[in-house]
């Protein structure tokens, strides 16, 4: 009896092969399956795939070659700025194109002046309000970053005026006001070639001429000569630091009733006052030209 229930050899064959022929049925219907498909293309990208990638490789490359190329031919002449100075800047440019754009005119008061010709109680305001580290840093302080961002805090707005003064200069000369990526990297680098190549009188000389001191008002000479009546030579302590505490804002002017205006007007004499330095580096303060106001400060037209 137990010999008979035992499985004959082909039976036993018969039965592996069948086992074996199920298994080949099963790997077919998971190979043929469409996950199966998208894992075997990734695992082996077709021809076709590549070609795509080497196409989007070389288009990548060309682009970033023209607009390194581009760059290059249209990159400023900074060096040129220690005997010359600007023909106009980007930010004046843009200003006429808005004008030009809105059918209004697009006339600008700018006139460069010596250096010489710029009080320094000017210049002393200037560095106080902007840019308190101007004269030990290389184009770039951290402290102007981290009192700009105290600022913010403390009035509920965004951060600003964290630029040094080299910073600000290149922007208003070549660049524009927008904060994208490529436009920071060629403001960073803008700004070391200055740093290098001009010294820093002749950075605040430049930038004293060309900063916007209200809307179509460029420069020292010409913001003098519309708010108080009298050359940008002949500022006073007060007037400087008028002038001064109107930049971060073009709406802040010595026409302006903004409190906070006025208050930012005394907090750049009492810096002025704590930056001992500026004495060596500027100079002393001096009286302007007493006695001098003009009746009525004209205001700003939009």
């Amino acid at each position: 009896m137990e010999e008979e229930s035992r499985p004959t050899e082909s039976e036993s064959a018969d039965d592996v092969a069948e086992a074996q022929e199920e298994e080949a049925t099963e790997s077919d219907g998971i190979s043929e399956s469409p996950i199966a498909e998208v894992v075997e293309e990734i695992a082996e990208p077709t021809e076709s795939w590549r070609r795509r990638v080497r196409l989007a490789a070389i288009v990548l490359a060309s682009t970033l070659a023209l607009w390194l190329l581009l760059t290059w031919v249209t990159w400023p002449d900074v060096a040129s700025l220690r005997s010359e100075n600007p023909e106009t800047t980007a930010f004046i440019e843009m200003y006429r194109d808005a004008r030009r754009d809105a059918g209004e005119n697009a006339a600008v008061a700018w006139q460069v002046v010596p250096y010489a010709g710029i009080s320094v109680n000017l210049k002393r305001a200037v560095v106080a309000s902007e840019d308190t580290e101007f004269f030990f840093h290389d184009g770039f302080s951290t402290h102007e970053m981290k009192e700009a961002l105290r600022k913010a805090i403390r009035e509920g707005e965004a951060p600003r005026g964290a630029s040094t003064i080299t910073q600000q200069l290149a922007k208003n000369l070549w660049l524009t006001p927008s904060r994208t990526l490529t436009r920071k990297f060629r403001e960073a680098i803008l700004t070391r070639q200055m740093e290098k190549k001009l010294s820093k009188d002749r950075i605040l000389d430049l930038y004293l001429n060309v900063v916007e001191f209200g809307p179509g008002i460029y420069g020292a000479q010409a913001a003098s000569l519309h708010y108080f009546g009298i050359p940008a030579s002949d500022l006073s302590p007060r007037q400087g630091a008028m002038l001064a505490a109107g930049l971060p804002r073009k709406r802040w002017n010595p026409a302006s009733d903004s409190e906070y205006y006025r208050a930012s007007v005394e907090r750049i004499l009492d810096v002025q006052r704590q930056l001992q330095y500026l004495d060596r580096y500027l100079g002393p303060s001096a009286p302007g030209s007493i006695g001098v106001a003009p009746p009525e400060v004209p205001a700003l037209t939009p």
